[in-house]
């Protein structure tokens, strides 16, 4: 069942079925059909239709926020943003795709020899519920720029927003959403010609082992610990600041969130109190109050996970600063929580905490803090502040990651590629790389 709850009040919102195989398949032959068609467009052609759709969203970005924030549960604010960088991203698309897609001649023996960006065919997304606009469109919108047809698998919780996210879309772009059971997404990844999946390791091993037994392309974006290296020299006010900005924003439900504050002990001392000070900002409301900053978590049963391992790191040798307790009354709260001296015997040192706690892991030196930030299975970004950047490049180049972002704290930009290493996943979404994963780079040669 797909269905949709508000989460701050329990009420049921939405609610349908699960779409039978024999109905998807139906579809899925004409969403072929409409993608050979749409692929034989040239690239300015699609990427007008692009911007019609572009066009449509903004007009109703305020309407599907606040869907987001009834059904994720996070900050109205946060949602607006949502809305509003996803906009930002098929403009965007819009204006680098017809040149970056265009052929490239190169100069070889042949008379002419050129390479092409030719569509594999039907993608499947897989797609997660924390954010179910931009989510979807990060994924879809290069790939529709180079002639592939979408297929999309929402969360179950998030099929409200999903549906009217279907009917901005319309029938002009090869896009469909797929209500498909579990076991019937299996069945879809061997239908179609590549899958994009967003969400946890676990679930990302599953789905990829599969899609490698019928050599179908992937890109997964998976789960991420984010260090957040504090050095001795950094401008540890504004290190405070960013660092629980980036922790507690989306009540702590993103991947690319600063989950690792690594802090050279030289400075913990002044650091810390910093840190909890700013953390003792955060407001806990409903999310649709302008105040709120804090908002509940999108489940009964994540905010039971984080729970379950703040009381794990608890009763191995961490010291709980702050938070760390269930909160009474309606909506899936938990208060912002900050666990100090965490080691490997405690679960947060080696999985993701996918909620609004903080862990402080401290290091002898800037060495030390590094060999801590790559100590985890995770790789998708990091973040160093120090006052020396030439330095801090340096070390940079010794991190694990997918990015590395240096006096500011994590994030994504249209612009740049975005993407893990390790168990955080493999291949790239955003900028021009993003716009290749899903393309048969084609070699033309002519004697």
């Amino acid at each position: 069942m797909f269905h949709s709850i508000d989460v701050a009040s329990g009420e049921m919102l939405y609610r349908r079925d699960v779409q039978k195989w024999d109905e998807f398949s139906t579809a899925l032959f004409q969403l072929r059909q409409h993608q050979q068609q749409f692929a034989a467009l040239n690239a300015t052609t699609r990427t007008a239709l692009l911007q019609k759709f572009a066009e449509r969203l903004a007009d109703r970005q305020e309407c599907l926020a606040e869907m987001v924030c009834e059904e994720v549960g996070r900050c109205l604010h946060e949602c607006q943003a949502e809305l509003k960088k996803s906009v930002e991203l098929i403009r965007y698309y819009v204006r680098l795709a017809p040149e970056l897609l265009a052929h490239k001649t190169i100069a070889t023996q042949a008379s002419l020899s050129q390479v092409r960006f030719e569509p594999l065919g039907v993608v499947l997304a897989v797609m997660p519920w924390n954010y179910p606009v931009w989510q979807v469109l990060r994924f879809a919108i290069p790939a529709l720029c180079a002639g592939n047809a979408c297929v999309v698998k929402p969360a179950p919780s998030v099929a409200r927003v999903t549906a009217a996210l279907f009917d901005i879309i319309g029938g002009d772009l090869p896009v469909i959403p797929a209500w498909l059971s579990h076991e019937d997404t299996l069945k879809a990844i061997e239908a179609t010609d590549a899958m994009a999946f967003t969400g946890s390791t676990h679930t990302g091993r599953r789905l990829a082992a599969h899609a490698g037994m019928h050599l179908k392309k992937t890109v997964l974006e998976l789960g991420g610990s984010n260090a957040f290296i504090v050095m001795p020299d950094a401008d540890l006010p504004q290190a405070a600041k960013d660092a629980c900005y980036s922790r507690f924003r989306d009540a702590g439900q993103s991947c690319n969130a600063a989950k690792r504050i690594i802090v050279v002990e030289a400075v913990a001392d002044q650091f810390i109190p910093l840190f909890l000070a700013e953390c003792a900002k955060l407001k806990s409301c409903h999310p649709k109050d302008a105040d709120t900053t804090l908002a509940p978590l999108h489940r009964e049963d994540l905010r039971d996970t984080v729970h379950g391992q703040v009381r794990d790191a608890i009763e191995h040798g961490a010291d709980c600063l702050m938070g760390g307790e269930m909160p009474a009354g309606k909506g899936w709260f938990y208060p912002a929580t900050v666990l100090d001296r965490v080691n490997p015997a405690c679960r947060v040192y080696h999985e993701e905490v996918f909620g609004p706690v903080a862990m402080i892991l401290r290091a002898n030196n800037e060495a030390h803090a590094v060999e801590l930030a790559n100590d985890s299975p995770f790789g998708l970004g990091a973040a160093i502040y120090s006052g020396n950047t030439e330095q801090a490049w340096q070390y940079a180049e010794h991190i694990q990651a997918g990015s590395v972002f240096i006096n500011r704290h994590t994030s994504s930009d249209l612009r740049l590629p975005f993407g893990g290493v390790k168990a955080s996943g493999y291949g790239r979404e955003l900028s021009e790389f993003g716009l290749y994963e899903f393309v048969n780079v084609k070699t033309y040669w002519q004697k």
